[in-house]
């Protein structure tokens, strides 16, 4: 066995059947690859009865946990890991025929050294794309492109949890997933940055990052995040993500936060110089996109210790 692919799901079955098709039909010998699917939804019965439609597949092994959250789905998902390499996919994600063949080839390429290599994902909307939807929104939906070449990542550039793959023993040298970043449940916390804080830890041990647009998924967006609402929910989780995974560089820039959050909302109309100007529906995507980093920047200063002098 060669690699072992893990999907993580909670109560999106719909979702997970084109996922897991995906990986039946990758273009590598079957007996290369595992698929492992970590299914947290809470109602165990019903997950074995999902469980049935793919009874026969070969390779394929499916666990209900009842413990919550993405992160410990992800480690138990390692833990069964025998393979050298361990990939990761999400349930709403189709995997590209050759996917897994051009993973393992980006690593033989970039060399030993390279720990990590994620790969380009496209979105795919359910519904049309709303106009105030520019691109500098899209990495709030896991969108990853960094171009054409297979090359490791510079230090700005970062690639994404829905298509990611690892050298086993990398992941567990590091100590695996952060259980306390990463989503829990349905998703009404949008808790993330448990990719990140592993890379992290990965590259203060030495290991590099490397990219392969070839080593591609298709990603769906579905309707129901494809409201502005949902993105400044988004936006504000984030900001929570990165206090817990960093608190000491989030303090340091409480006041420049908080002067750019007064700068946008100084840039509204008298009536909306509020925190309402943070929640009016916006049709313009640049003015929807400075709103959203506004978002951001206004819970970075307050978890970061707004005081008195800031917020003057």
């Amino acid at each position: 066995m060669l690699i072992n692919v893990v999907v993580c799901t909670y109560e999106r079955y719909n979702l997970l059947d084109s996922a897991i098709a995906s990986i039946v039909a990758q273009d590598m010998p079957a007996n290369d690859f595992q698929i492992t699917v970590i299914d947290n939804s809470p109602d165990a019965a019903r997950s074995r009865e999902m469980s049935h439609r793919w009874r026969g597949t070969r390779n394929l092994l499916w666990h209900h946990e009842k413990v919550a959250g993405l992160s410990h789905a992800r480690n138990l998902g390692i833990e069964a890991t025998t393979a050298p390499f361990v990939a990761f996919i999400d349930d709403d994600a189709v995997a590209s025929p050759s996917w897994l063949r051009h993973m393992i080839a980006t690593f033989e390429r970039l060399g030993p050294q390279v720990q990590v290599v994620g790969g380009r994902v496209r979105l795919r909307f359910e519904g049309a794309r709303p106009a105030w939807l520019g691109d500098r929104m899209l990495c709030y939906l896991s969108a990853c492109d960094l171009g054409e070449e297979t090359r490791l990542i510079a230090p700005h550039e970062w690639v994404v949890g829905a298509n990611l793959c690892y050298r086993t023993d990398a992941v567990r040298q590091a100590g695996g997933f952060s259980t306390a970043l990463g989503r829990v449940g349905g998703g009404s916390a949008l808790m993330s940055n448990d990719e990140t804080d592993l890379q992290d830890r990965i590259a203060a041990r030495g290991g590099l990052v490397g990219y392969s647009p070839d080593a591609e998924v298709e990603h769906l967006v579905l309707a129901a995040r494809l409201h502005q609402a949902w993105f400044r929910k988004r936006v504000a989780w984030q900001a929570v993500s990165d206090f817990v995974r960093a608190p000491d560089a989030l303090q340091r820039g409480a006041g420049p936060a908080w002067d750019r959050t007064k700068a946008f909302l100084a840039s509204r109309k008298p009536a909306d110089r509020t925190l309402r100007g943070l929640a009016l529906p916006l049709t313009d995507r640049n003015d929807f996109a400075d709103q959203v980093g506004a978002t951001y920047d206004a819970v970075h200063a307050i978890l970061a210790g707004l005081n008195d002098d800031d917020a003057a």
